[in-house]
Parts: C-alpha cells; structure tokens; sequence
C-alpha cells in the first residue's frame, strides 16, 4: 500500500473521548498506541494530526472507513465523527438597547474580564483594539500572544493564536474582516467619527470596551474545520478566559457526541465558562436551528430602530425604496434602462430575463442600468460593464454592494416595468443609501434561524434574540467589506448582518452582568438576561418563542433581576446522558451518568413540551429559583397571555424570601388537549415582588399527527463549520 494511495483512502476523523482521565495519564501516548492497533503499520506514523490535551481527551487522525468502525468499538472512545467545516454565521445598536456610553459600569472588574473569540481572528491595528489607558494584564490569564509574523498583542488584545494557515503561515490576523468584526461589537474601544464611507456615521463602540480579547482563529475564507475549533475550544478552556465567543455554525443540527461546538461548550461549562453561539442563518424555516444544547446560550437576530435603504429615482417624478447598501451612486445623472432580454442576442429569454453574466452584451448594457426578473450571481457583475442593476428581492435588509444595485419588491419591480412601457426613453439613478428610522423595533431578522430543535423538542431555542441587522463595526483592513473576491474598496469599518453580529451583543451583555456579579455562575447570568428580556409580539411570528426565545437582551435590567434559575452541571449532563447514542457508561465527563433526565425537567428559565395532536396532556415543570434581589421579599405568581389556550397552575403561587441567595421550589403544571398538527400554544409565567418582574416563557406545541420531532442521523463526511457570516452570501 503507497502513502499515496493510502490518504486517499482516507478522511480526517475526529475520535472523542470525554474528560481527561485523573492521575497520571499522557494522552498523545495513549492516542498514538490507539492509532498503532487499529491503523496499518504503513500509515500508523503519519495518521495522527492533532491531539486534543488539555481541556478534554481527543485526537484527530485521517483514518479509512475500515478503521473507523474499529475506533468506535474501543472503550473509552465517545464519539468518532468526520472533520467538516463550519460555517460564519455597532454604532446605534447599544443605545437602541439603552446601554449608553454614560450608564454606570464597574470598570475594574468589566477589566479582568477575559472574552475568549473563535472566529477568523482579527485585525489588531484597528483603533477599536488600542490599548491606552489598559492596565497590566489580569494574573489569572496563562495564555500567549502567539499570533504568527507581525501580529503584536497588546493590554487589550492580551492572546492570539492561530490553527488556520494563511498565506503559507499560521496567523492570527485577520484576512476576512467577520472576527474582526464581531470582537468590535463584543469589546470594542470607542472610536469616534466612525462609518461605512459616510454611511452609518457615529461613535463605534462595544459592549464592554474595558473587557479583554484572547483571539483564536479557526476560520479562513472556505470555513472552519471541526479539528480547529475542538482545538481552540481545548486552548482556551485552560487559558483562562471567563467567556466564549462563538458566531460560527453547522448547515444542520448534528447530534450532541458529532457536534465540536457543543463538546466544546460542555467542557467549558464543567469549568464555570459560558459559551454564546449564533443560531444560525437559515430563517425562517422551521426547526432550521442548529444550536440546541442546554449549555450553550444561543442567539437570535433581530433589527434596530435604524434601517440602511437605497433609492431608485424613475425619470423626473417618481422614488422607489428598495434595499442595497451603496456608497457609489450609479451616475450623477439618469441613465437609460434596459431589460436583461434587450441586451442579448446568444441566449434564451428566460436566462436573459434573469440576467445571466453570459447573456449579458457588454456593447448593449454600457453606461446602462439594467432590469433583472432574478438577483444575478454578484461575484461574475464586474464582468459586465453596466453602471447599476435592479432585482428582485424578499429580504427586509441590506448588504453591503460593491457597485451599484436595488433590491425591490416584487410590486415595485413591476412598477419599474410599467414605467419601461410607458417611456420611449426611460432613464432611472440608483442613489445613494441612506439611513432611515425603523419604528416598532425589534423585529425578528428573517434570515435568523428559528426552533424547536430537532435533537432536543421540550426546550425552546433559540433563548434571546439581540441585534444583528446592518451593524456597523471595525473590520479587516484586507477584507472584502462585501465579501465578494474582487471587492477592493477595503476600510476599517464596515456594515454586517447576521446571527454572527447577534451573538457578541449578548456576550457583551453577559460580561456587563459579570462585572456587577463576578460570584454569579454562567446559568445565573444566562437566566439573568433572559428574565427581564424584552417581550416580542408573538402574532407577528407564527413560530413565536421559536422565533426569538425569552425576547430581546436588556442589559441594563438584567444587572437587578431578583430571582434567578441556576441550572448545575450534573442537570446538563442528565441531558447529555438521555440523548446520547453512546452507551452510558461511555460519557464527556470523569463524573458518572447520573438518572437521565427530559429537558423540560432541568432548572431552565424558559419552559416547553411537545405534545401529540389532538391527546389529552398534564405535564409539570418542576423549578428553583434563587433570590438575588432584596433579603426580604414575597414573590407572587401570575400567568401572562389567554389563558384559555391552556390551564396553568403554579404551586405554590407564592415564595417567601428572608435572605439573598434562599431557594426556593415550586411545580408549574399545563393541562390542555386537541391541539391540532403544527400548533403553538403560549403563555408566560412571570413571579413578582412590586420591584422586579422574572418573566419566563411558556410553550406547548405539537408537529404532525402525533408522531415525534424526527431526529436525523449525522452525516460521516468531512464537512467545514461555515462562517456564519451570514452575508447573505453575503450575511455573516
């Protein structure tokens, strides 16, 4: 057997195997005796890619189909599961939420706050990562600043590693702006007289500009491998960092033993680190989230009261609005407009209607706008040398262009047509966007993946929702601001959409509880944002919860929330166990599998239950809280919503507090029957004392018939965690 032919029979896998054991124990030693007795000899020495050491007990190795099934039979191994890729996933946005640059912060201890970034790394010179007036490093951080060639960590940027190779070297820099990006939003400085060419004009700030960044780069402009992100997750478990920062996702929602975000998570919850994942870009499907596991708080994306909108001028009279973010205007003046089937004479209509780069006559569509029935494949337009184009568009947001073009509605694109008709000369101009105001906000993004999970059916996901629609925020200096290749108009500031932009809102927001409770664990600070969440309107969504979780981040309020649930580790590790397709025995932790446990039954903030169509159901969630409010204090519950829809009782429906950080239980129990197939039932408990309001949503749904959610098997192919850049391509 050649070395050659020999990778090609193989795949990278990633061979999990739970906690580090006690004692003394070298785990590269124990992975490679693995590899020597189950991979042939003429291979063995060169299978081994990574071994995973530090936080948890892994190895990545390219092994064969053959070879493969053996490592699952070994014991101790969890889980084996191929490499694949992950995908990506400002200003105005933390006054829209009302954390002001004037609100109260506890600087010193917002300062020993380490936020650890998995993401495509960063650009360290961008004024939002300066570190004057820092002070020295926190003691508990044990990482490096091993960026690569260049790249100089600093009192703000205080670790960086890299496990991506770009440009034939390791580099933590950032070359496609997304980590840059979000570690603005999350942490930035101020930096004033900041915008996207004029566009978005202010102050660009973050969260917690105080807090500091450990950059780990796992992403580069194809993905993100699993192997890079189980290693970072390894990383920075160790180093120190107090949270993670992940905006990077799967297409679909892999099972919880295949699934590197959640192993990695586990391992970071067991040692008191919260994870913040983006939900996903897939919206508004349902059951289209892919994050689902109980310790991971994931994140939905909703809009601000400010929009970015383009203008569309027909001849002297007539503005249409429609949605594109251009900063070059199609002409000073008006310029003939033409249907994409006027401008060929080598293609069908259909293409030509549709503006196919092929079907497009450079000659005919020179100094032209041009009309197309579908949005045209934006990477091949600069092979056309028309000065704008018009399209088609469903989406309620705007992505940053590198040349000019509308998205319209359907009715307008038909008015564009009427007026074609009725002109023997049309001209049109493509302005320049502009900013409007957006009353009503939040609303939910479209694009933002919605629940249930298909995995894990009695819980709600996503849990918050938090802006991530036309954010502006520091970026790459060598990034394409649009994200197609031949974009060159680079800039240090640049508008994204996304759950990508979503999720270090409310890591921000979980670091800002911290520095006013650096006592409280992850689950307290989680349940603190998510009881005094902004409550969305539930008949403008048909997935309700499912939509946008508890409601929109409220940091502010979420510093006082007087009652807290606290959810343990051996409650996630219930669920791990009851999902699970690995035997019992086998589990993530040096802890055995405790009695397996439903999601509804874990001390979650939020409440759900599948039911059967049209079943009889009585089904009791059973709860702590704790109190975090004043010492003495008479919690009242209430029910919010119609309840007609269903018949609550909560018992008892008073708690009596004497003392800060008492406990106290209570059994919420819903009865109801002949729920129809693909219904959702809601309604919200909130306990209160006069002062604070814990409001946790509740929701009974069923899908089809009475059957269960359908859970998917995983597919054994190497795939890339994609960059949850959601630009749409382009949404991160």
């Amino acid at each position: 057997m050649s070395m050659v032919s020999s990778l090609n029979e193989r795949k990278i896998y990633i061979v999990y195997m739970g906690s580090l054991p006690e004692g003394e124990y070298s785990p590269s030693l124990h992975h490679s005796q693995i590899i020597n007795e189950v991979i042939h000899p003429s291979f063995a020495s060169q299978a081994l890619i990574r071994s995973y050491e530090r936080s948890f007990n892994g190895f990545a190795a390219y092994v064969s189909e053959e070879e493969k099934e053996k490592l699952t039979r070994i014991v101790g191994v969890v889980s084996v599961f191929p490499c694949q890729k992950l995908q990506l996933q400002t200003t105005r946005s933390w006054d829209f939420m009302g954390l002001s640059r004037s609100v109260e912060r506890r600087v010193a201890i917002e300062s020993d706050i380490i936020i650890g970034v998995i993401d495509t790394g960063i650009w360290p010179e961008s004024e939002s990562f300066n570190d004057e007036g820092y002070g020295p490093i926190p003691t508990k951080w044990k990482g490096e600043c091993d960026g690569g060639k260049d790249f100089v960590c600093n009192r703000k940027i205080i670790g960086a590693r890299s496990y991506v190779v770009d440009s034939k070297e390791l580099s933590a820099r950032d070359t496609v702006g997304h980590g840059t990006h979000v570690a603005s939003i999350l942490a930035g400085n101020q930096v004033r007289h900041s915008s996207y060419y004029g566009l978005a004009h202010g102050i660009a700030r973050g969260g917690v500009p105080s807090a500091r960044l450990a950059i780990y780069k796992v992403c580069g402009s194809t993905g993100c491998d699993y192997t890079d992100v189980l290693s970072a997750f390894d990383q920075a478990i160790v180093d120190g960092v107090d949270i993670i920062s992940i905006s990077i996702g799967n297409n679909d929602p892999l099972e919880l033993t295949f699934d590197p975000i959640a192993i990695g998570a586990f391992h970071a919850i067991e040692r008191g680190i919260l994870t913040v994942n983006s939900a996903g870009n897939k919206g508004p499907s349902r059951a289209s989230i892919y994050t689902y596991a109980p310790w991971i708080f994931t994140v939905a994306a909703s809009d601000i009261d400010r929009k970015i909108v383009d203008k569309l001028l027909l001849g002297k009279d007539a503005t249409l609005v429609g949605h594109a973010i251009n900063v070059f205007p199609s002409s000073d003046e008006p310029l003939p407009l033409v249907y994409g089937k006027e401008v060929t004479s080598r293609c069908p209509e259909t293409d030509a209607k549709n503006c196919l780069i092929e079907c497009l006559e450079s000659s005919l569509v020179d100094h032209k706008v041009v009309l197309c029935d579908k949005e045209p494949i934006l990477e091949e337009l600069k092979k056309s040398r028309a000065s704008g184009f018009i399209y088609p568009s469903i989406e309620n947001y705007s992505l940053v262009m590198p040349l000019p073009v509308v998205a319209l509605s359907r009715d307008d694109l038909n008015s564009v047509k009427k007026f074609k008709k009725s002109t023997t000369e049309p001209l049109v101009q493509i302005l320049r966007s502009e900013p409007i105001d957006n009353p009503g906000a939040p609303f939910v993004a479209p694009f933002s993946s919605r629940g249930p999970g298909i995995y894990i059916h009695d819980m709600i996901k996503p849990d918050i929702i938090a802006p991530g629609v036309e954010i502006l925020a520091a970026f790459s200096s060598i990034g394409s601001p649009s994200g197609i290749t031949w974009d060159k108009n680079f800039v240090e500031f640049s508008i994204l959409s996304g759950t990508s932009m979503a999720c270090p809102h409310v890591v921000a927001a979980a670091a800002f509880v911290k520095s006013f409770h650096p006592e409280w664990s992850p689950s307290a600070i989680k349940s603190a944002l998510m009881t005094t969440a902004w409550e969305l309107s539930a008949s403008l969504y048909s997935e309700a919860e499912f939509a946008y979780g508890s409601g929109h981040i409220d940091p502010l309020k979420a510093t006082t929330p007087g009652l807290v649930y606290e959810t343990s580790f051996q409650e996630y590790l219930k669920i791990w166990c009851n999902i699970s397709r690995t035997p019992g025995s086998v589990i993530p932790t040096s802890s055995s599998c405790p009695t397996k446990s439903t999601a509804k039954d874990i001390n979650y903030p939020s409440m759900a239950v599948q039911v059967k169509v049209g079943a009889l159901f009585a089904v009791a969630f059973p709860r702590t809280v704790t109190n975090v409010g004043r010492a003495n204090s008479t919690y009242v519950s209430h029910i919010e919503g119609e309840p007609s829809k269903l018949h609550v009782s909560v018992e008892p429906d008073t708690l009596q507090f004497t003392k800060i950080n008492q406990k106290k239980f209570f059994s919420l129990t819903v009865r109801g029957n002949k729920m129809k197939p693909f219904t959702i039932k809601h309604l919200s408990l909130v306990w209160s004392d006069g002062v604070h309001k814990v409001r946790s949503p509740i929701v009974v749904y069923t899908m089809s018939h009475g059957e269960p959610t359908p859970t998917p098997t995983p597919s054994m192919l190497c795939i890339t965690f994609m960059l949850i850049i959601l630009i749409a391509l382009p949404l991160y």
